[in-house]
């Protein structure tokens, strides 16, 4: 605690004398009453010693009135932590071959995007255990197929990129079915070369090879290299045989076995050539695990800032002062009345 005008104490010293004068203030009153001896052994009433009591009372609401005006008040201590975010953007690949149905979520069968989507959500807004989100980063999310599309900027309104997310689908058509890498890896670069003063994280899914686009990988990785980008590759499926989306003769879609295969060469050459990792992810609790190391190993700079705050008194103790005056008031204008 402490006080913020410690000068107005000194205020008290007019309190004893206050409190003199107004006990002897104003005449004795005198009156005649013929047997005199008959009221000496009557005791005072409680409103007569009451009454007694009413300076002090009056020495009270003046001695809170003075401790309001030196404005006590009470320091509250707090942390702030400042949270400086990085820029991450994600990449997903979102051609046919994504639709395989290899990998599970909650113990129901789900094709590859499905399962990318809800562990992403996981990641960005947290699961309550191995993931706490990333508030504080902005994120950028960019797909491909044959051709990239970046669906969000980096943005720090997590709600809306993860609407976004909700509308991503595979690819509709068969002309825009492929797997361009390269295109998808430099769209991303361009939005993460714009976040001055912030770290800079790719975070590449795909479940196949590189075959569409004109910018190849590598050469990708390497300009990401030069500006600061740092990348983690996923290849995202089982290993061995699983049941591939194939169009059929009347545009609809067939699952068929098919063999997986995922260019982890190149996956891998692109993480190392940027200081990032290249994981596998066969199911849906390895891709959380994935999420999670990456949340481990690309974390937020937090900054503590201690500051103290106060909380005045004045007015609670001015109410508490008025408080009592109003009772003095009602009391020696009702039943502690003096009639002379």
């Amino acid at each position: 605690m402490r006080l913020a005008n410690p000068e107005a104490l000194l205020l008290l010293l007019l309190v004893p004398p206050l409190l003199w004068w107004i006990r002897g203030r104003g005449a004795p009153v005198g009156m005649g009453y013929p047997a005199l001896g008959d009221l000496l052994g009557l005791r005072p009433s409680w409103p007569a010693r009451l009454r007694r009591a009413l300076p002090w009372l009056r020495a009270l609401v003046l001695s809170v009135i003075v401790v309001a005006l030196a404005r006590p008040q009470w320091g509250v201590e707090a942390t702030k932590v400042l949270r400086e975010g990085i820029a991450i953007a994600m990449v997903v690949d979102v051609s046919s071959s994504m639709g395989a149905l290899d990998l599970r979520i909650d113990d129901r069968q789900a094709n590859r995007l499905d399962v990318v989507k809800a562990t992403f959500r996981e990641f960005v807004s947290g699961d309550g255990a191995a993931l706490p989100g990333r508030d504080g980063d902005v994120i950028a999310m960019i797909t491909f197929a044959r051709f990239a599309d970046v669906l969000s900027p980096l943005t720090l309104d997590h709600e809306a990129l993860l609407a976004l997310l909700d509308r991503v689908e595979l690819v509709p058509l068969p002309e825009e079915d492929g797997t361009a890498i390269g295109d998808g890896m430099v769209a991303a670069i361009e939005r993460l070369r714009a976040a001055d003063g912030a770290g800079k994280v790719m975070i590449l899914l795909t479940d196949g090879s590189h075959n569409a686009g004109d910018a190849e990988p590598i050469e990708a990785a390497q300009i990401a290299r030069a500006l600061g980008i740092r990348i983690y590759t996923i290849g995202a499926g089982t290993r061995g045989i699983a049941l591939v989306p194939s169009r059929n003769r009347d545009g609809g879609i067939d699952y068929v076995p098919g063999q997986v295969f995922i260019d982890e060469y190149t996956l891998e050459r692109v993480a190392a050539l940027t200081g990032g990792r290249y994981f596998r992810a066969t199911d849906a609790a390895a891709l959380r695990s994935i999420y999670a190391e990456i949340d481990r190993l690309e974390k937020a700079r937090h900054v503590a800032e201690s500051y103290q705050t106060y909380v005045d008194a004045f007015a609670p103790l001015v109410a508490f002062g008025l408080g009592l005056l109003l009772l003095e008031i009602v009391l020696v204008n009702t039943r502690l009345r003096a009639v002379p």
